[in-house]
């Protein structure tokens, strides 16, 4: 029986470029699906009610006040609320709110001793409350009766025409 060795060179063996991942094929690309053709607008028949105006536009044609009050404790920012409520409502303009706005909280840790207890310290928080008034439609006595109100101290007042 005869064998057939063959001899190979070792350049022949090993390729001479680096061997990487096989790279996948490519992911087929979704198509967006294609919008419904629009419906037809139909009129509402006589016992039909009719569709509702959408408020952003009717809002839009009135003259308004915003009013952002802000305070240190929430008794003070209620009265003071209360008073520009009534005080709008007196002058014969249309008063919306007031709307209690979310509490800012400020939280500030403080070490207890300045040296080595760094373990102690204390908490503090300041809570800040906020309310919001629109008045609709304000008259020109509304705006005189608002520059001339007296609120109690530490009541902040931030007013948008």
């Amino acid at each position: 029986m005869r064998i057939a060795l063959s001899f190979f060179r070792m350049t022949d063996i090993v390729s001479t470029t680096p061997m990487t991942a096989p790279v996948p094929a490519p992911k087929p690309k979704r198509r967006k699906p294609t919008p419904p053709p629009p419906a037809e607008v139909v009129a509402p028949t006589p016992d039909q009610k009719p569709a509702r105006a959408k408020r952003g536009k009717a809002e839009e044609e009135h003259a308004r006040i915003r009013i952002k009050i802000r305070a240190y404790d929430h008794k003070i920012i209620d009265e003071s609320s209360k008073t520009i409520v009534e005080a709008a409502k007196r002058s014969g303009a249309n008063v919306r709110g007031p709307v209690p706005l979310p509490t800012e909280r400020r939280r500030y840790t403080v070490n207890r001793s300045p040296f080595i207890d760094k373990d102690a310290r204390d908490q503090y928080e300041m809570r800040i409350h906020k309310r919001l008034l629109d008045i609709v439609d304000p008259t020109p006595k509304t705006i005189e009766v608002l520059t001339s109100l007296s609120l109690p101290a530490g009541v902040s007042i931030e007013v948008k025409m």
